[in-house]
């Protein structure tokens, strides 16, 4: 097997395991969360998002305990954390507090892996496993946003908490687009690797 491709063993192929119905409310709230910012409630949508981390901590924490890892249970969390961006640079861009600009950076890189989906089905695979940069990226951006949100003149004002924020939203742009990188070249090496098999 090639080192570049998933060896994770999975504990069982149950939809319905605690770990996964963590996710699945993870999920669903984040419609809550966008409704939340775009409401102004501003200290509630911060609460819901470090319940949201909590839980993505415990499900991992519990699937491993539990002897519950499954392959669902591994793409839904990078879902939902794709999700819970998402939201919230859409929320915050309508509400002034981050520029449209910016939101085009982060999405574009999503653009991009969406790009490599033809490539990986091709290959027999759905997705590649979360790389470190990409967790990082993602604990730098879910960490940043409640932070200029809470930092905004148009939230509470904290000076401190905008500034620390956007050092932080721009380091985890930074490591999207590194991690980003990272999944376009694993993509290209499984490719190169399983050419000669195409044609034998």
């Amino acid at each position: 097997m090639s080192a570049v491709e998933e060896t994770q063993q999975w504990d069982t192929d149950r939809v319905l395991t605690i770990p996964n119905v963590l996710s699945f409310i993870r999920l669903l709230s984040v419609v809550a969360f966008g409704w939340l910012i775009m409401v102004g409630a501003d200290v509630w949508a911060v609460g819901l998002l470090v319940v949201f981390g909590a839980t993505d901590a415990l499900d991992g924490y519990l699937a491993r305990r539990l002897r519950q890892r499954t392959a669902l249970g591994a793409k839904l969390d990078p879902v939902a954390d794709r999700l819970y961006i998402l939201v919230a640079l859409v929320a915050l861009a309508v509400r002034g507090i981050v520029p449209w600009w910016f939101f085009a950076i982060l999405l574009g890189r999503d653009l991009m892996l969406v790009a490599l989906l033809p490539s990986l089905r091709r290959m027999g695979l759905v997705a590649l496993p979360v790389n470190t940069v990409g967790k990082a990226a993602t604990l730098a951006l879910l960490t940043a946003f409640p932070l200029v949100l809470l930092g905004a003149p148009q939230s509470l004002g904290i000076e401190a908490a905008k500034w620390i924020g956007w050092v932080l939203a721009v380091l985890g742009a930074m490591l999207y687009w590194w991690a980003g990188g990272l999944y376009v070249s694993t993509t290209v090496a499984l490719a190169r690797e399983r050419r000669p098999d195409d044609h034998a």
